[in-house]
């Protein structure tokens, strides 16, 4: 049985026309789907916990996904809601811990017997900030995820973050979403996913409003060409695959694909140095309509199993950015392009080696790489059978009804907006879109790395899964 987790699909086309002026212009056409965050950083960390502006999406009634950047002078409501935070938590979920485990059924069977009613220890899963193991106990009947740990806060653009270093915590409602693509009974999801992507008549109109702006320009018409490139393109699409399009786990993926974007293509300051697609971008070397994708993938050799499969261990960042490029045609067809691109293949290398940092500091690449994770450990789940080792059949968590995680508007459309900068002699017009995750190889047989030293299983051995009644979580 193969797998296949899908997140959103990057898309940037390049159209070059064939001017030479004194000095170029360069056109990024986006989405407005993402704020960017105080001169593009994200101050979410720990090196600047005193933030003044963090950013968030919002998706009204209609599906229209909007930018948002929240204020917070000299981050006064961050250390009001830090205080509120401490005071509501109690001191052992608050400490920091290296190995906080989670029984997922003892989980379960705690919101069952509180009726539904969730504590926020629940919805956060006490503070476990990544999944670093999943280990089976049939003799007890628990599944149990494991990794680092400590207190939370709410940051103003309703991001769930650590209260000492800033990382976002994992979610309830986003585990429950991966569970469901890999459910006890039933197929496995082949496909989890989003694509964000201008429509066919929207390439043809702009390449028909292209033909017509013709082969020389002046920078008088900059502000033309803008005005016709938004008009013509229009709404772009937003599209979700194999998860409710009305969870977060589903807005998690749109808002990192156009982070991802945004810093490609020169509109955000990434918080690390790393080397962007517009900074090696030679208009001569890129043909008319080329197009880019850049995807998000798991780093195929992540997943560490012991020999009997009852315990197993994500390993290393989990996340690689790659690049494929395209062709558009003039009715706004896509063809694959016969060669690479350098400064595409650039870019992808930089940003999956800074993709740690950027992590750290960033907080939204931090979820994506959390859903990564909570995916490739569903499948790991339901491919080791892990349900009938336990007897768990998650009837509370795998319905919708009993326990509600499509809470959000769905995104449908994003409108597309033009910024002009210079480069190089030439006008370039970059249209954008997508992200893209593909989990299929990260469990397949040849990718799986073997416990050759027994440090997973001695884990594994050590983690006493002897709970007090109503007890889910324990460090």
């Amino acid at each position: 049985m193969r797998w296949q987790v899908v997140g959103c699909r990057m898309v940037v086309l390049l159209v070059l026309l064939g001017l030479v002026l004194q000095a170029a212009y360069y056109f990024n056409l986006m989405p407005l789907a993402v704020a960017q965050q105080g001169g593009g950083n994200n101050n979410n960390n720990q090196n600047n916990q005193n933030n003044t502006s963090v950013a968030g999406v919002t998706v009204d009634a209609q599906g229209v996904l909007r930018r948002q950047t929240f204020v917070d002078p000299g981050g006064r409501l961050r250390l009001e809601r830090m205080a509120a935070a401490r005071a509501a938590l109690s001191p052992d979920v608050l400490a920091p811990s290296k190995l906080r485990k989670v029984s997922l059924n003892k989980l379960e069977q705690a919101i069952q017997a509180a009726n539904g009613v969730l504590t926020e220890e629940m919805r956060h899963l006490a503070g476990l900030q990544r999944v670093r193991y999943v280990f089976c106990y049939p003799e007890s009947k628990d599944i149990v995820i494991a990794g680092p740990a400590e207190g939370w806060l709410t940051d103003p653009s309703g991001r769930v973050v650590g209260m000492n270093n800033g990382r976002p915590v994992v979610q309830l409602q986003d585990l429950v979403v991966a569970l469901r693509a890999f459910p006890p009974n039933g197929e496995a999801t082949s496909l989890i996913g989003c694509s964000i992507d201008p429509t066919q008549e929207g390439l043809q109109a702009m390449q028909g409003f292209l033909a017509g702006v013709g082969s020389y320009a002046t920078p008088a018409q900059t502000q033309y060409i803008v005005t016709g490139l938004q008009s013509s393109l229009g709404m772009q699409t937003v599209s979700v695959n194999g998860v409710s399009p009305s969870t977060r786990f589903a807005q998690v993926m749109v808002e990192a694909d156009y982070r991802m974007k945004l810093i490609g293509i020169g509109l955000e300051s990434p918080p690390v140095r790393l080397v962007s697609f517009i900074e090696k971008a030679d208009p001569a070397q890129v043909s008319r309509n080329a197009l880019f994708r850049w995807f998000f993938t798991p780093d195929y050799q992540c997943v560490r199993v012991t020999e009997d499969g009852l315990g197993m261990e994500l390993v290393g960042d989990g996340v690689k950015l790659v690049g494929e490029d395209e062709m558009v045609t003039g009715e706004g067809d896509r063809r694959i392009a016969a060669r690479g691109n350098r400064a595409s293949q650039v870019f992808v290398s930089s940003f999956t080696k800074k993709y740690s940092e950027l992590a750290d500091r960033s907080p939204v690449y931090a979820e994506l790489r959390n859903l990564i994770d909570l995916a490739i450990a569903a499948a790991y789940i339901q491919h080791e059978d892990l349900y009938a080792k336990t007897g768990w059949s998650m009837e509370f968590f795998g319905d919708e009804k009993s326990f509600a995680v499509e809470l959000y508007h769905a995104p449908k459309q994003v409108a597309s907006t033009v910024a002009a900068i210079w480069k190089g002699n030439r006008l370039m017009t970059p249209i954008g879109g997508g992200v893209h995750i593909d989990a299929t190889q990260a469990i397949d047989s040849e990718n799986l790395l073997k416990d050759e030293n027994g440090d997973v299983a001695k884990l594994r051995g050590q983690t006493s899964v002897e709970l007090a009644k109503g007890q889910w979580w324990w460090d």
